[in-house]
């Protein structure tokens, strides 16, 4: 864990608003450092500039309070929403496009809500511990999911 930590893919302003505790298990601790130190870091190298983390581990309170999907990979310790430093869309695409050719295995990337040109507002990228990895692409506009990813 070179760049990223467990507190910042642990952290909730909305968590913190409604006194939900967020503390991670050790399966999930496990999990997240392996997000970290399989995709999270090497992306970040890569980048060459920081990442920001917008939504890491959600407990399955904080996950229903956000409006997240019931099954979603943040419960599981196993996803994370980033965007660039700027938030641009654009730049969150250079994002997405150094992920998608950098040779990082992922379960999963989703373009998400991008904009009228195809770029994310933000980033879902989830990795599987010991599982296997689908690298499965996917965009979600206006709330609907669609294979792939156009870039």
């Amino acid at each position: 864990m070179k760049y990223f930590t467990i507190n910042e893919l642990t952290k909730s302003a909305t968590a913190n608003r409604k006194g939900i505790d967020n503390t991670p298990s050790a399966l999930i601790k496990e999990r997240l450092e392996a997000l970290i130190n399989n995709v999270l870091d090497p992306l970040r190298e890569k980048w060459g500039v920081p990442i920001i983390v917008t939504s890491g581990y959600r407990c399955p309170a904080l996950n229903k309070a956000v409006g997240g999907a019931s099954g979603s990979q943040h419960m599981k310790g196993e996803a994370a929403d980033i965007r660039t430093v700027s938030d641009k869309p654009e730049d969150n695409m250079k994002l997405l496009k150094c992920l998608m050719t950098s040779g990082i295995i992922w379960d999963q990337v989703i373009c998400e809500y991008p904009d009228s040109k195809g770029n994310p507002n933000w980033i879902h990228i989830s990795y599987k511990k010991g599982g296997k990895n689908r690298m499965k692409k996917t965009t979600c506009k206006n709330g609907r999911y669609i294979n792939g990813i156009k870039y």
